[in-house]
């Protein structure tokens, strides 16, 4: 029997594994409603992956068939990937914020090989040393298709922040919390929390996703898109984002990682901090003109760089860029004029 675990008050998770990944599973949670099961997040589309959603469904007390809908919190292949075959097996409607919905869209709609020729392109830009484009100048030499490889489902229901969602029985809102995707949001449940007779304090519970995890800091770089230009600021909007999810102030937060936790105004807290410490210390680095790919291999990452995986570097640069785009916009850091590739300094 799957190990799931009952959080009261027709709440659920089911812990699904994300193969060949450190975070080990995704949380999906289930939510009871008058019209049958609703699940948060689905997992990663994968056999083992399924066989766990499915089993852990049956250890709920119900089954795949009987998914009512599937709310997704942002549009990762760890969150979003079985939304389709629970569709399919259902009938269930798949709902996403707009944003992250066209993310969808145009990772479908585009050509395979346009996202290999854009991350070469964006990695050149950001200084990327000859030996790491080489893999990516092989692979489109030979057809190989390039990111993100998989067909992500189209939802038919739109999440729209603010408002609560039609599911009959519960009362649960949509909080736009954008950074770690376009789109991302958390789904608070405005209803008592199950230990409230017990002086829990706090407002309902917080699905959070991957916005406030307990442990660790989600991921946050520059959009991959190769066909929008916007210049955006994501550090900046996550900042914001859990500015408004600390005044909300649940009474326990169900992440999409690690564990359900209480207090989450103080864990914003340490990652306000977190990052504002990061900051400074990317303009101790910038005295001295760098490339965001010199800016990435001298930040502190949870290892060191000669030991980063290729594709984790890839992540890591566009991370180093979303906190130079920071940098920038508050008037700290600026681009070198003229430096090719682009360089910048601390002002």
């Amino acid at each position: 029997m799957a190990q799931v675990t009952e959080h009261g008050g027709g709440v659920w998770s089911i812990p699904v594994p994300i193969p060949d990944n450190p975070l080990g599973h995704t949380l999906v949670h289930l939510l009871d409603t008058d019209r049958g099961p609703v699940l948060i997040d689905t997992g990663w589309d994968d056999p083992t992956a399924w066989d766990t959603l499915t089993a852990g469904l049956a250890a709920c007390g119900t089954s795949v068939a009987d998914v009512h809908g599937v709310l997704v919190t942002h549009h990762h292949p760890d969150h979003h990937g079985l939304s389709g075959q629970v569709r399919e097996a259902s009938g269930a409607w798949i709902a996403m914020h707009a944003a992250d919905a066209q993310v969808v869209r145009r990772t479908r709609e585009a050509e395979p090989s346009r996202w290999l020729l854009y991350l070469e392109e964006k990695l050149s830009a950001a200084g990327a040393p000859e030996e790491h484009l080489a893999p990516l100048r092989a692979a489109r030499a030979a057809g190989r298709a390039g990111l993100p490889g998989q067909r992500p489902a189209l939802p038919d229901r739109e999440i729209v922040p603010g408002e609560l969602l039609d599911l009959p029985g519960r009362r649960l809102r949509a909080v736009w919390t954008p950074g770690h995707t376009p789109g991302h949001v958390c789904l608070h449940l405005e209803e008592a929390h199950p230990a409230a007779g017990e002086g829990m304090p706090g407002h309902g519970r917080l699905f959070s996703g991957d916005h406030l995890l307990p442990e660790i800091t989600p991921h946050i770089g520059l959009y991959e898109d190769p066909d929008d230009t916007t210049v955006i600021d994501p550090l900046g909007d996550y900042l914001d984002s859990l500015e408004r999810v600390a005044a909300l102030a649940p009474a326990e937060v169900l992440p999409a990682h690690q564990y359900a936790f209480t207090d989450a105004p103080a864990r914003v807290r340490a990652l306000l901090s977190h990052h504002e410490e990061r900051l400074a210390g990317l303009l101790t680095l910038l005295t001295t003109p760098l490339t965001p790919w010199q800016l990435a291999e001298s930040m502190e990452w949870n290892r060191p760089w000669e030991q980063i995986p290729y594709g984790s570097r890839n992540i890591a640069v566009s991370e180093a860029e979303a906190h130079l785009r920071r940098l920038v916009k508050l008037g700290r850091a600026e681009a070198v004029p003229g430096s090719n590739p682009v360089m910048y300094q601390a002002i």
